[in-house]
């Protein structure tokens, strides 16, 4: 089984969003890495996705659930500063999911490279050793 590790596209300065941070969305750049997504992930098996319920999570995910036709779900572990995050995406692991999440991740994971904004990392089998598509 795998689970797909996709970090929200690019969504503009956080000290320049006035609001709720977490309604902040996706920059120009950060719509089209979205929009890539379907073709990033055109051979990989999907079976469930899984988002942070932050805007630009939740609009990062959205052209790949749609092109899937996959209902996108939202789990509040995978917010920032999530600290039930690990234990969550473990359990998708079994499930061919995809899971968009925040940058800090890699950190919980125990895995020493930057998940840097718009990656797509692909895990196999566990968390560890991710093969890095984008």
């Amino acid at each position: 089984m795998t689970l797909v590790l996709v970090r929200h596209g690019r969504a503009g300065d956080r000290l320049e969003w006035v609001g709720d941070d977490r309604l902040r969305p996706l920059d120009k750049k950060g719509r089209k890495q979205a929009s890539r997504l379907p073709d990033v992930l055109a051979g990989v098996a999907i079976g469930r996705i899984v988002s942070s319920p932050y805007l630009r999570c939740v609009q990062t995910v959205e052209p790949l659930a749609a092109a899937r036709g996959l209902e996108l779900e939202t789990a509040r572990e995978l917010g920032e500063g999530g600290q039930e995050a690990p234990a969550l995406l473990q359990s998708l692991l079994d499930e061919d999911a995809v899971a968009c999440v925040h940058g800090g991740i890699e950190y919980a994971l125990g895995i020493d490279v930057k998940l840097r904004k718009g990656a797509v990392w692909l895990f196999h089998e566990a968390l560890e050793d991710p093969e890095v598509l984008v």
